[in-house]
Formats: structure tokens, sequence, C-alpha cells
């Protein structure tokens, strides 16, 4: 039996490498004989990097200033000439306790150090992943870092952060264009959100960093301010663009000010890792992720696999730490069984603790009841 393993990762227990090896080692309990390709996915989001650099990437490291100005480790990957950068290294929520404080201040300026180190390291192709940032500053720090010049209207720069960004009334981005010459820039996001309106980087993101009613006003007067400096600087209009909002906004800077294009994170990932490869043939795909919900139906690797897998007609299943989906939305998105590994620990804490023992475990017992069904 050839059986593809293609988790996303299990976020606060397993990276995506690690879920891939504990459900191959629950299907080798199973099925001892039974051919295995491991294709660990990602979404574009936090995570992304891990499954880029088991898939034969070489890390780069450095220090970069991180959401609040402090220093943090970051690194990206270089895989066939082309660097991969994850913005959350810079400024990922992990960096900070969120807070309102916190989510009018925090920026993306090690977004830009990281972009500008791998643009001098001579990468002629960037992609940016945009999940998990702490950041609302519409990539305005990132492009500080590349040197574009913001100004308020006494044409005096002013603090880091999507709070301070509603006081800007110009922007020059002659220093970014230069810097950035005929390097393709790629945003990798399954995010669809605009930067502004009640779909918006500001209304919808705003709250998970920290932002109440009046941060996530605050935030939107200024996203709005810095689209209109940004068109008045020549960029393209950024109000409605879809996935402008993603990650705070990265996206929509990056849009405008490098020219950058939004492609699919989990395409993009899936065609690196080979599982499109890796489908046809296969008697069965396992996919899998923290938590199965409504928001896995949207474009995260779950549906990502088992949409792949229709087309080669191939039976799915999913092992999650938790499923928040009934069997037959799961049946609808293609998703023939599914276990949660909570239903299966004393506590949220053991499922964390031991998740990989459990995802092993879970996964044996998934592939024996849906064995059981083919017989």
């Amino acid at each position: 039996m050839r059986v593809v393993i293609a988790p996303d990762k299990f976020k606060g227990s397993l990276t995506a490498v690690e879920a891939a090896e504990a459900i191959a080692r629950g299907v080798h309990d199973v099925l001892p004989d039974a051919e295995i390709t491991q294709c660990p996915v990602a979404d574009g989001g936090e995570g992304t990097l891990d499954v880029l650099l088991a898939a034969g990437g070489k890390r780069v490291d450095l220090r970069v200033t991180g959401p609040l100005s402090q220093q943090v480790d970051a690194w990206y990957v270089v895989l066939d000439g082309t660097a991969y950068l994850e913005s959350a290294r810079a400024c990922g929520i992990e960096y900070v306790e969120p807070s309102p404080e916190v989510a009018l201040a925090a920026h993306t300026y090690g977004v830009g150090e990281l972009l500008g180190h791998a643009i001098a390291g001579g990468a002629r192709r960037v992609v940016l992943t945009v999940g998990g940032t702490a950041s609302t500053d519409g990539g305005s720090g990132m492009l500080r870092a590349l040197g574009a010049v913001l100004l308020d209207g006494r044409e005096r720069p002013f603090e880091f952060g999507g709070g301070p960004l509603g006081a800007i009334a110009t922007v020059d981005l002659t220093a970014v264009r230069e810097q950035l010459g005929d390097v393709d820039v790629r945003v990798a996001t399954d995010v669809t959100n605009p930067l502004l309106g009640p779909e918006g980087a500001a209304a919808v993101f705003g709250p998970q960093k920290g932002a109440g009613p009046r941060e996530v006003e605050v935030l939107e007067t200024s996203l709005r301010a810095w689209a209109d400096a940004l068109e008045r600087a020549g960029t393209i209009a950024l109000g409605d663009v879809p996935s402008a909002g993603a990650g705070g906004g990265v996206s929509g800077g990056a849009m405008a000010a490098l020219d950058a294009r939004a492609e699919s994170g989990f395409a993009m990932v899936a065609q690196l890792t080979g599982v499109a490869d890796a489908l046809p043939g296969a008697d069965l795909a396992i996919t899998g992720e923290g938590s199965l919900d409504r928001q896995s139906l949207a474009g995260k690797a779950p549906a990502g696999i088992a949409g792949m897998a229709r087309e080669h007609d191939v039976a799915v299943l999913a092992v999650a730490g938790r499923v928040a989906l009934e069997p037959e939305e799961l049946a609808a998105a293609g998703i023939a069984g599914s276990r949660a590994l909570i239903d299966h620990a004393e506590s949220l804490e053991h499922a964390r603790r031991e998740a990989f023992p459990l995802l092993r475990a879970q996964s044996a017992e998934l592939v024996t009841e849906w064995l059981a069904t083919k017989a």
C-alpha cells in the first residue's frame, strides 16, 4: 500500500516534519510493509521555513530588529536560488505579550532587514510568507529598513508601529526601488483579506494582537492614511486588493512598494515538498494540523491536500490536536475520517506534552478503522 503523509505543524507541539514522522510510525505500526512518502507541508504561515529546510534548503541566520525594537535571532532559507523569508521570524506574535499598547507599537522593521540581507546576498527572487505577525503597520517598518522615508505633515519622521503611522503625510520610495532593482518578490499567503474595512487587517487580525475596539479604530485610520500616502507616491491603490491585509498589512506594503505578487502559500510549499508528485497512484493520504476547524477548510493545508487527492481518487484521513468539524463537513471537504488527540489525553497540557506518541497512536487507530471499512 502506498501512503502519502502531508501534515501541517501542530502549533505549540510539533513541527510539520515531526508530525509527519509521528504519523508515519503510526502507519507502519499497522501496515509494516506500507510504502510511505513524507511530505510535510505549510500554508505560508508560521512553520513554512521548517518545511522548506527539510526539503533541502540552506539556512541563513542573522540578528534583526524585533516587533518592539528588541534584537531577535532570525533566519531564512535559500532553496534553488530563491530566498524564502518568514515575517514571523522577525516580528512574530511569540515575541510579545499581546496588549492594546503592543498592538499599536509593533512593527515590521526586522522583516525589511531580512529582505535587505537576502538581496545583498544575491537573491534574485524572494518569497515572503506573512502569517503570525505581532504588527499591524502595513509593512511600513519593512520599507523603512529598505530605505523608505516616511514623514508627517511637518516633514518630520515619526515612531514605528501601526499607531504612529496615522501621522504619515508623505513616503519616498526611491531608495527602496534602487535597492530592489529587478529582484522578483512574491508574497505567500492563503489569507484573502483586504487591507481596509470590516474584513481588513485591523478589524479581523488586530484583536488577535491585543487591540481593543479603540485600537482597531486607530489602526484602521493609520492603514488608510498609509494606503493614501503610498498611492500619492505612485503605487497601486491598496484599499480592497485581495490579500493586502495579510500579516497586518505587510503583504499590502510589499505589493505596493516592492511590486510583489500574492500566491498561494499552500500551493507553493506543496510543489516544493513533492506532495503533488507523490499523490498520483497513492492509496491513502493522511494530513493534519493543530486544530481542524472551519479555517482549515479555507485554504489551509488539510483542505488543500484533500483537494489535490480528490483529483487522483486518493482517500484522505486527518489527525489533529482538536477537531471542531462534524463528520459531514469533513466528508464534504473530501476527508473520510479523523481523530483528535485531545479526545485521548488527560488534558490539553498532556496532549501538547505527549503530542508525538499520541499522534502516532491515533494515526494507527485511524488507519485501522479505515482499513475495516475497506474489508
